[in-house]
Protein backbone atom coordinates (compact mmCIF):
# COMPACT_ATOMS: atom_id res chain seq x y z
CA UNK A 1 0.00 0.00 0.00
CA UNK A 2 1.46 3.26 -1.43
CA UNK A 3 1.45 6.12 0.71
CA UNK A 4 1.57 9.54 -0.66
CA UNK A 5 2.65 12.79 1.14
CA UNK A 6 2.40 16.25 -0.04
CA UNK A 7 4.42 19.20 0.94
CA UNK A 8 3.79 22.90 0.83
CA UNK A 9 6.16 24.21 -2.33
CA UNK A 10 6.23 27.82 -0.36
CA UNK A 11 9.78 27.67 1.04
CA UNK A 12 11.86 30.33 -0.06
CA UNK A 13 15.54 30.57 -0.50
CA UNK A 14 17.05 34.14 -0.18
CA UNK A 15 20.10 34.02 -2.26
CA UNK A 16 22.50 36.95 -1.62
CA UNK A 17 24.56 38.89 -4.52
CA UNK A 18 28.16 38.80 -3.96
CA UNK A 19 29.83 42.00 -2.65
CA UNK A 20 31.99 44.05 -5.37
CA UNK A 21 35.53 44.95 -4.75
CA UNK A 22 37.53 47.68 -6.11
CA UNK A 23 40.99 46.84 -7.24
CA UNK A 24 42.87 50.09 -6.87
CA UNK A 25 46.38 50.87 -8.93
CA UNK A 26 48.72 52.68 -6.28
CA UNK A 27 51.80 55.14 -7.79
CA UNK A 28 55.04 54.54 -7.42
CA UNK A 29 58.14 56.26 -8.68
CA UNK A 30 59.86 53.42 -10.15
CA UNK A 31 57.38 51.37 -12.62
CA UNK A 32 57.17 52.95 -15.90
CA UNK A 33 53.70 54.24 -17.51
CA UNK A 34 54.23 52.04 -20.18
CA UNK A 35 54.07 48.61 -18.37
CA UNK A 36 51.26 50.20 -16.25
CA UNK A 37 48.95 51.08 -19.58
CA UNK A 38 49.66 47.07 -20.27
CA UNK A 39 48.18 45.82 -17.30
CA UNK A 40 45.38 48.45 -17.63
CA UNK A 41 45.23 46.67 -21.06
CA UNK A 42 45.95 43.28 -21.18
CA UNK A 43 44.39 42.54 -17.63
CA UNK A 44 41.35 44.76 -16.70
CA UNK A 45 40.64 44.63 -20.30
CA UNK A 46 40.60 48.73 -20.98
CA UNK A 47 40.78 50.18 -24.17
CA UNK A 48 44.26 52.29 -25.04
CA UNK A 49 42.38 56.00 -24.74
CA UNK A 50 41.03 55.11 -21.09
CA UNK A 51 44.34 52.88 -20.00
CA UNK A 52 46.15 55.89 -20.62
CA UNK A 53 44.15 58.09 -18.80
CA UNK A 54 43.50 55.86 -15.63
CA UNK A 55 47.36 55.32 -15.47
CA UNK A 56 47.82 59.45 -15.46
CA UNK A 57 45.33 59.31 -12.92
CA UNK A 58 46.93 57.14 -11.07
CA UNK A 59 49.99 59.35 -11.64
CA UNK A 60 49.40 62.41 -10.78
CA UNK A 61 46.67 61.62 -8.24
CA UNK A 62 48.49 58.47 -6.41
CA UNK A 63 46.07 56.02 -7.29
CA UNK A 64 42.67 55.07 -9.16
CA UNK A 65 40.19 51.86 -9.03
CA UNK A 66 40.95 50.80 -12.16
CA UNK A 67 38.03 47.92 -11.75
CA UNK A 68 34.89 46.77 -9.83
CA UNK A 69 34.63 43.21 -9.58
CA UNK A 70 33.64 40.15 -7.20
CA UNK A 71 36.28 39.20 -4.51
CA UNK A 72 37.36 36.04 -6.62
CA UNK A 73 37.88 38.14 -10.00
CA UNK A 74 39.50 41.20 -8.31
CA UNK A 75 41.90 38.78 -6.54
CA UNK A 76 42.21 37.21 -9.51
CA UNK A 77 43.35 39.89 -11.75
CA UNK A 78 45.35 41.70 -9.01
CA UNK A 79 48.07 38.53 -8.36
CA UNK A 80 48.14 38.25 -11.81
CA UNK A 81 48.84 42.52 -12.40
CA UNK A 82 51.34 41.72 -9.44
CA UNK A 83 53.35 38.56 -10.78
CA UNK A 84 53.83 40.24 -14.25
CA UNK A 85 55.59 43.25 -12.29
CA UNK A 86 57.57 41.09 -10.41
CA UNK A 87 58.99 38.95 -13.19
CA UNK A 88 59.54 42.79 -14.98
CA UNK A 89 61.47 43.79 -11.69
CA UNK A 90 59.03 46.43 -10.70
CA UNK A 91 57.78 47.89 -7.26
CA UNK A 92 54.59 48.01 -8.71
CA UNK A 93 51.02 47.98 -6.13
CA UNK A 94 47.44 47.38 -6.16
CA UNK A 95 45.11 46.25 -2.98
CA UNK A 96 41.09 45.14 -3.37
CA UNK A 97 38.93 47.43 -1.18
CA UNK A 98 35.12 46.68 -0.43
CA UNK A 99 33.13 48.85 -2.78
Amino acid sequence: MATRRETSGNTKTKVKEPSDYNVIMLNDDFTSMEFVVEILIDIFHKDPINAEAVMMHVHKNGRAVVGTYPYDIALTRTNAAMTRARNEGFPFRMTIEEA
